[in-house]
């Protein structure tokens, strides 16, 4: 990720519909799939806000590459935070009981070797929570500035956590109400000039609590039945007991 991201990061995520919406969904897939958990991991703690809402729940760590990540961390009084990538990761097997890895996997150059290395430090029976951003035909100037690798569809993100010999609990899009609108703004992204940049809208603040009670709902619905299509891709998957 750009360095400038960082920094813009903490200064949206936690108030910022997209970030809170998707901080809730986690914590309700990890009541649901994992009420047991006391344990957990935030791969790619970014700037924090995950970390700090697991931490008030769990005996919470994170892991980043950025020292800048680290130091943000930091100044929310978060200080179990280890510098280490994904696909090395440097604990011992059979360590949580929970992963939560958020918009992190596209990240890393072998995301195979992530989800074994994710699959080698849960406990038997622990579960991951992951997204990661959909569909290569939506590539454009916010995946160059945020340095993703790939995005991929629900089929290839399920293999991929199948391959390393996790069970999946489940699998779906997500954002889907607003795809259409994510699917136009990435198109007209294309016709951009200059720096590839994060272009995030600005919203009125009533407008940011009715989209974060719009991706509640969705959350529901994304719980019991999934979702045919959406700009991310979630999956919950478990460590075989």
């Amino acid at each position: 990720m750009n360095p400038a991201e960082y920094s813009r990061l903490f200064e949206l995520e936690d108030h910022y519909w997209w970030f809170v919406a998707r901080r809730r969904l986690a914590l309700g897939l990890i009541q649901k799939f994992a009420p047991e958990a006391k344990t957990a991991l935030d791969l790619g703690c970014g700037a924090g806000a995950m970390l700090a809402e697991l931490a008030n729940r769990y005996d919470a760590t994170g892991l980043d590459v950025s020292e800048q990540s680290k130091k943000l961390c930091e100044s929310r009084g978060l200080r179990n935070v280890v510098l280490a990538d994904g696909a090395d990761m440097p604990f011992e097997d059979n360590k949580f009981d929970v992963v939560v890895t958020l918009d992190t996997i596209e990240h890393i150059d072998d995301d195979a070797l992530t989800v074994n290395q994710i699959l080698r430090v849960l406990n038997p029976g622990g579960v991951v929570i992951a997204n990661v951003p959909a569909f290569r035909w939506l590539w454009g100037p916010h995946d160059i500035a945020l340095h993703h690798k790939r995005r991929y569809t629900k089929t290839e993100f399920n293999s991929l956590f199948i391959q390393a010999g996790f069970e999946v609990e489940l699998v779906s899009y997500s954002v889907f109400w607003l795809f259409p609108i994510v699917v136009l703004r990435r198109m007209l992204e294309r016709f951009s000039r200059g720096e590839a940049k994060v272009r995030m809208p600005v919203v009125g603040k009533w407008f940011n609590r009715a989209l974060i009670r719009l991706m509640d709902l969705e959350g529901r619905g994304l719980v019991r039945h999934g979702w045919p299509w959406g700009s991310s891709v979630v999956i919950v998957a478990k460590k075989p007991a």
